[in-house]
């Protein structure tokens, strides 16, 4: 009877021990979109989680590991909008669909985005961890550059429009001045259209 029990026993103790990590890292999250990593400490997480201290260091051997495991958790439940769909020739229709889905996407991740970018400058650690949402982000300003003028000032011109468009700062300051997020992606829209011109003393030279 004992050695069948066991087996049931290691199973129970492992899924309670996946619990509590669950546990312990939403409880991370939490507190990196309320408050911002650089104020979460390992006391609070464990408060928060309902565990003892020594319970966080045992799944985590430093706080590095927590805030690794806590952005896996994050980027996996909010995943950036896919911008396979944007496929669309018209340069306009397509940064508008782009911007209408990656400022939804900046609406519903606004805490956690504003606090991580803040404390990035005080936590080395947080700028790695940036790097495969800055990734992203630089294969969507390729994507959405696609058809816009291809060499010169205009395409400079365009392409910084492009990045300030894209930016979740530019989103923050536009909304904040009480625009909706269709009113700001189609200001932003009208901002790269007047880049992408060619004015008639360019277009003479």
């Amino acid at each position: 009877m004992t050695r069948e029990r066991r087996p049931y026993r290691m199973k129970k103790r492992a899924e309670t021990q996946a619990q509590t990590r669950e546990r312990i890292v939403t409880s991370a999250a939490e507190l990196h979109a309320t408050i911002g990593p650089a104020k979460t400490t390992v006391s609070a997480v464990a408060k928060r989680a309902g565990v003892p201290r020594a319970t966080v260091y045992r799944h985590f051997h430093d706080e590095a590991a927590l805030i690794v495991a806590c952005s896996v958790h994050w980027q996996t439940a909010k995943q950036p909008p896919d911008p396979g769909p944007w496929t669309i020739p018209d340069p306009d229709t397509r940064l508008r669909r782009a911007l209408l889905e990656l400022y939804g996407y900046y609406d519903t991740t606004e805490l956690m985005l504003d606090n991580v970018l803040r404390d990035e400058a005080s936590m080395p650690i947080l700028t790695e961890l940036l790097g495969r949402f800055r990734g992203y982000m630089a294969a969507v300003h390729e994507i959405l550059m696609t058809g816009q003028p291809n060499r010169g000032a205009a395409r400079r011109r365009t392409a910084a429009a492009l990045n300030h468009a894209l930016e979740f700062a530019t989103w923050r300051s536009l909304t904040g001045k009480q625009l909706s997020n269709r009113e700001a992606a189609n200001l932003m829209v009208e901002l790269v259209a007047a880049a992408a011109r060619v004015n008639k003393r360019q277009a003479g030279s």
